[in-house]
């Protein structure tokens, strides 16, 4: 059996793939499963420092898998009940906020199709990076459900203001790659195939951080963003410095400046 989730891990980077391109990489329950355990996974793990998410095939992901839950639900007239639903709606919830409590950075590489739970997997990561085919949406409302699933209403005001997130969350109509890149919701735009190569730059830029600085600074980045002033994000900060000018790789960082070399940093 084909499993839906493919890890490579490459000199501290995990290259992870969803792997349905049949089904567009829609979430079906293994995926979904799959997701969470390997971002639960993440919280203790010293020896990956970046996450690189991408898809199989010519899509990111196309949201849940309807057709997949629709075959389960068979010849129920009833909806399920509501603790049942809620069990279901929170499992894929629980993906993106892991994907925000883990302390490595997430860089989503997006082509073809990002949409509902997709497009909510490609906001959750730190950074994205858009093939020129990319299409993202709140595809909910198209299904008579609300806009608002899965931290889109939290993560789209935040990157984009909150009159395109109105826009985008209201309509469900798609966000196309030139004008994701115009409103910042996107850091780039490059060739389908050359989506890979786009990631290395920043992989490269990451892995000249010390270990723990990187960690700590996608940290105080998530509570700066919901922080209540300025004097609790200076707080976190000036911990953050404090903890990082202790370690040993502080003084390995200023050994290679000094030398103009790349620095060698001991994982932990």
């Amino acid at each position: 059996m084909t499993q839906p989730l493919l890890i490579e891990h490459h000199d501290g980077t995990d290259w992870v793939t969803l792997n349905r391109p049949d089904s567009l990489n829609a979430l079906d329950p293994s995926l979904i499963d799959a997701l969470n355990t390997y971002f639960q996974g993440l919280q203790r793990n010293r020896d990956t420092r970046v996450v690189v998410l991408k898809g199989a095939g010519a899509n990111f992901c196309a949201g849940l898998d309807l057709k997949h839950a629709m075959a389960r639900r068979g010849g129920q007239t009833e909806p399920p009940g509501v603790t049942e639903s809620l069990d279901s709606q929170r499992r894929i919830a629980d993906i993106v906020m892991l994907m925000r409590r883990c302390p490595q950075p997430i860089i989503a590489l997006v082509q073809g199709a990002a949409a509902g739970g997709g497009f909510a997997l490609a906001l959750a990561a730190d950074i994205r990076i858009a093939a020129k085919d990319a299409r993202m949406n709140c595809a909910f409302i198209k299904l008579g459900l609300g806009g608002c699933d899965i931290g889109t209403s939290y993560f789209l005001p935040r990157l984009v203001g909150v009159s395109v997130a109105s826009e985008l969350i209201l309509t469900g109509r798609f966000i196309h790659a030139d004008r994701a890149l115009a409103v910042g919701l996107v850091s780039e735009v490059v060739e389908a195939g050359d989506l890979d190569a786009a990631a290395n730059p920043y992989i490269d830029a990451m892995m000249t951080a010390s270990p723990v600085g990187l960690r700590l600074s996608k940290e105080c980045l998530n509570m700066s963003v919901d922080a209540g002033s300025i004097e609790a994000v200076i707080a976190m900060e000036d911990r953050n410095q404090v903890l990082c000018s202790r370690s040993e790789d502080f003084q390995e960082g200023i050994r290679a400046f000094l030398a103009k070399r790349k620095p060698v940093y001991i994982r932990r």
